[in-house]
């Protein structure tokens, strides 16, 4: 006797409507990268959101706080938690800058530099792939969409 594959819940039950409908795909890829982020913490030693601001600083040497949470669209105050870490990690070292000895600057160490490269089993590895799956229009469009939620997320209403 074969058996059928049971369901994703998401696929079990489907909200009534287009927005309830989003959503919960939303709620999905929050959840599919959080599980990722998990199992890149214990496979690889950083979670994605860190293994990002690694990505970032091997690509810009030298790079401020503010710039990483300027490109990361993240609050600084958010952003120093994830630094920390990385820098107690022995991944990032942090100079002080020397026009403005409050602001600090970042680069990769040879610890950091090892796990800056193309790996698999990361969350940039399925958005790659995803990627590569798809048209520049439905990106473009999807990036577009995207933007218009935070804005939205943003405001107080």
């Amino acid at each position: 006797m074969k058996r059928s594959k049971t369901p994703p819940p998401s696929e079990r039950f489907k909200p009534a409507g287009e927005t309830l409908q989003f959503m919960q795909r939303l709620w999905d890829l929050a959840h599919a990268l959080d599980v990722r982020s998990k199992r890149m913490a214990r496979e690889l030693g950083v979670t994605g959101p860190q293994r990002l601001v690694v990505r970032l600083v091997g690509q810009a040497p030298q790079v401020t706080a503010g710039e990483i949470a300027a490109a990361l669209g993240m609050h600084r105050s958010t952003l120093t938690g994830v630094l920390g870490r990385l820098h107690h990690q022995g991944l990032l070292a942090r100079t002080v800058d020397a026009a403005d000895r409050r602001r600090s600057r970042f680069t990769l160490t040879a610890k950091g530099k090892a796990i800056d490269h193309e790996r698999k089993g990361t969350v940039e590895s399925a958005v790659r792939r995803a990627l590569a799956r798809s048209d520049d229009r439905r990106i473009e469009a999807t990036l577009r969409l995207i933007e218009l939620l935070v804005a939205e997320l943003g405001r107080n209403d």
